[in-house]
């Protein structure tokens, strides 16, 4: 494993990916496992069978106070009144452009209690402006050292559960709660994946040793631990949005296609006139599904041109890699809004012109959650 920056910050289970031999590097100010055995290998594993990952970096954050709920929904994209108690919503924060300052994941205790899993690189600020904008007797905790996070996907995830002997009675976007040796641990039916998958919201003290019994199950059914090479490629084979990529600050909801996530009813949330008047008049530039056509892999940044002679410039790609569900080239770009509909676009591969297909999401399709 390749020595990092002593800046670098490391997740209770660090020793643990040591121990396996995983690959690490720096996501997001984080030294985590990007591989063990290989990206290919883990993305077959959670298609086929089922991957462990980590993902204690991502933020934690509890508000609570009489009318939490509501003072949440007054600020986030997402309408809140739309869940109730056990039930979790993927929301955003946007700023007064209308761009996207984070994405997370919103779980419902009570009215009055809430808990959100925001972006590892964005946790800070989400807790910061959210602090700023919440009314007096409101109160918000950042748990960020306190929880980790493991996510159990793939078809045989509930297997594992149930091996695990942890409930996973809890139908998609929904929650509940178990005792692993005193302490409280969330189990959401979410993931990052397209896959069955269960992510589990642990004390720190009870961490490695849920971790190691997701390990030691997994592997009865040929689960292996898998990084965030295999993360990154099986979210862009469903088009699920990577904040900094294809979410920012500087993208809108959309502009990303989506804005089945905004609650547009709602009188009031930050950004909201300015989405309002986008969705009115139409946005500049939109997302696209691109497949590759010939030999070549996208990648972001590259730039997309709607000529073969790469001659009139589009947009440029926000994510891209390898199918090795598809073996094909597959990414997602922003372009120009009167593109978006055209039926083929040309990447910009080295100086060589990568024909692609505009195509639907996802690249492949979703298993039953």
């Amino acid at each position: 494993m390749a020595t990092q920056s002593a800046d670098l910050l490391r997740t209770p289970l660090f020793s643990r990916h040591q121990e396996l031999g995983a690959k690490c590097a720096d996501f997001g100010g984080w030294e985590m496992p990007i591989e063990y055995s290989g990206a290919v290998a883990e993305h077959g594993a959670v298609r086929s069978r089922v991957g462990i990952f980590d993902v204690s970096h991502m933020g934690k954050l509890r508000i609570t106070g009489p009318g939490a709920i509501s003072a949440l929904n007054s600020i986030v994209a997402s309408d809140l009144a739309k869940i109730g108690n056990g039930q979790a919503q993927y929301s955003m924060l946007c700023n007064e452009q209308g761009g996207v300052v984070d994405d997370f994941i919103i779980y419902r205790f009570t009215e009055d209690n809430v808990f959100i899993i925001p972006n590892a690189t964005n946790a800070t600020e989400v807790f910061q402006l959210l602090r700023n904008a919440l009314p007096s007797g409101i109160s918000i905790e950042n748990l960020h050292n306190e929880y980790g996070i493991i996510a159990i996907q793939g078809p045989l995830a509930g297997n594992v559960l149930g091996r695990m002997g942890l409930p996973l009675d809890c139908d998609y976007m929904n929650w509940l709660q178990a005792d692993v040796d005193g302490e409280t641990v969330i189990i959401c039916r979410t993931g990052y994946t397209g896959e069955t998958g269960f992510e589990l919201v642990a004390p720190v003290v009870v961490l490695q040793q849920l971790w190691d019994r997701a390990i030691y199950c997994a592997a009865e059914v040929d689960g292996i631990p898998a990084g965030l090479g295999a993360r990154d490629i099986l979210r862009t084979e469903m088009g699920y949005p990577l904040h900094g990529q294809d979410i920012s600050p500087t993208i809108s909801p959309l502009e990303a296609k989506i804005s089945w996530a905004v609650g547009w009813d709602k009188p009031d949330f930050t950004g909201r006139a300015n989405l309002q008047a986008t969705r009115a008049h139409g946005a500049a530039r939109k997302r696209v599904a691109l497949k590759a056509i010939g030999r070549g892999i996208p990648r972001a940044h590259m730039d997309v041109y709607s000529d073969l002679e790469l001659s009139n410039k589009i947009g440029e790609i926000t994510s891209g890699t390898f199918s090795p569900t598809l073996k094909e080239g597959i990414a997602l770009a922003l372009v120009d809004s009167e593109h978006d509909k055209d039926q083929s676009m040309f990447i910009d591969v080295r100086g060589k012109a990568l024909e692609c297909a505009n195509v639907s999401l996802p690249f492949i399709a979703a298993s039953p959650k």
